[in-house]
């Protein structure tokens, strides 16, 4: 199952708008940039209003992710239009809406308008959308070049938006995903100040995502920041491999006895037929052979005595148990929280003396646990032991907004 590993956004008004009108969603599964249009704030409105729409989650239909997606831009665009509709200071507002939503092995992809979506794979980039734009179209009849139509007087016309028509047309896609992809969604304040061999130059370089999501909007910048920029970047790599023993540095939330491991205490035993030559008492036991009263001399060699294994070998085999028993634990999962959000933990909810912890974290999710119903949370956050598939799916449900069952 392939999750999102990390991600990072910035948006900039740029250096020639008054304000932005770019809207962005940036909350694993989904990544999405809304270019709003339309004049006195009115493209920030419809901008704003595709976000909120997609911020609802899937919620419980029936088809696919990719037609649920659909399903959610389809009613983004009829929110604007009636917006638009009943305030005549907004009419003919509309927005941009590029979003991709990560499925477990597949990114499914919604677009409309100019905005794009890029993949970097093996030091390539590769672009994912395409614009719905007057340009564009008249790069595919082969009436322009791609090299003209950068700088072509009518590149800002979009043919298809939302919110200007009470119906809209959505490409939809379906895409295999690789460990490893590194994702770009954004707006054209970035594409039509950079080119794209320039914006692969910056992205396979050896830096944080953030460090790149400030490269380009700070390049597009320079390159003269005609409109606004938003850069959304975010890494996909195989859930199995996150958390890599790496230690939380925040505990699960438990009650105390949950979050203590009391270990029974193990005292040395001797081999059968092995007795304690110091022991006193009662206790003593004799060798056969031996006369009770004074003690007689032993002779010397009985004198001699080498390292007892009995002690050491109980003391490997406890540490053979206590091994065996780590490995075991770390087959097995629970849903926990880390710095505020919903996560999925790998091991057993318990700490050891000495700071050791007996859990890593697997998968952080986007669900904060403060939007969790108070209802679901404690079920949710029991620390029951799971497989790696159960947790891993009731997570991404809570992502995708469906009611979960824990």
């Amino acid at each position: 199952m392939l999750r999102v590993a990390e991600h990072a956004q910035r948006t900039d008004t740029g250096r020639q708008r008054p304000h932005n009108e770019d809207s962005f969603v940036a909350r694993s599964p989904l990544f999405a940039v809304a270019d709003g249009m339309g004049g006195a704030q009115a493209g920030e409105v419809a901008s704003r209003v595709a976000v909120e729409v997609l911020r609802e989650g899937l919620g419980e239909g029936t088809g696919t992710v990719a037609e649920r997606l659909t399903d959610q831009v389809v009613e983004a665009n009829r929110r604007i239009h009636e917006r638009a509709q009943k305030d005549q200071r907004r009419a003919g507002m509309g927005t941009t809406l590029t979003a991709a939503y990560v499925d477990t092995g597949n990114l499914v992809v919604v677009h409309v308008g100019d905005s794009r979506l890029y993949r970097l794979r093996d030091g390539q980039l590769t672009r994912l959308t395409r614009d719905h734009s007057l340009v564009e179209e008249l790069v595919r009849q082969g009436r322009l070049t791609p090299e003209q139509a950068l700088e072509h007087p009518q590149r800002s016309i979009i043919t298809r938006a939302l919110g200007p028509e009470s119906e809209v047309a959505v490409d939809s896609e379906v895409l295999p995903v690789d460990s490893g992809d590194l994702y770009l969604v954004c707006s054209d304040g970035l594409t039509a100040m950079l080119a794209e061999d320039e914006i692969e130059e910056i992205l396979v370089a050896p830096r944080t995502l953030a460090e790149q999501v400030d490269m380009l909007v700070d390049a597009a910048n320079a390159a003269g920041g005609r409109d606004n920029i938003t850069v959304l970047l975010f890494r996909v790599e195989d859930a199995a491999g996150f958390g890599g023993g790496r230690t939380t540095g925040e505990e699960p939330t438990a009650t105390h006895e949950q979050a203590t491991a009391v270990l029974p205490r193990v005292d040395p035993v001797a081999p059968d037929g092995e007795a304690d030559e110091d022991a006193e008492g009662p206790g003593q036991v004799h060798h056969a052979g031996e006369v009770s009263g004074p003690r007689q001399p032993r002779p010397a060699a009985k004198k001699r005595r080498g390292v007892r294994a009995g002690p050491f070998i109980v003391l490997f085999l406890l540490l053979c148990v206590l091994i065996g028993g780590y490995f075991a634990s770390q087959t097995v999962y629970f849903v926990g929280t880390h710095k505020g959000l919903v996560t999925v933990y790998r091991g057993l909810p318990y700490d050891l003396p000495g700071g050791i912890h007996l859990y890593s974290v697997n998968y952080p999710s986007s669900v904060p646990v403060d939007e969790v119903d108070p209802r679901l949370r404690e079920r949710l956050l029991d620390h029951r032991l799971r497989s790696l598939a159960d947790a891993n799916d009731l997570v991404s449900k809570l992502e995708r907004g469906e009611v979960v069952k824990p």
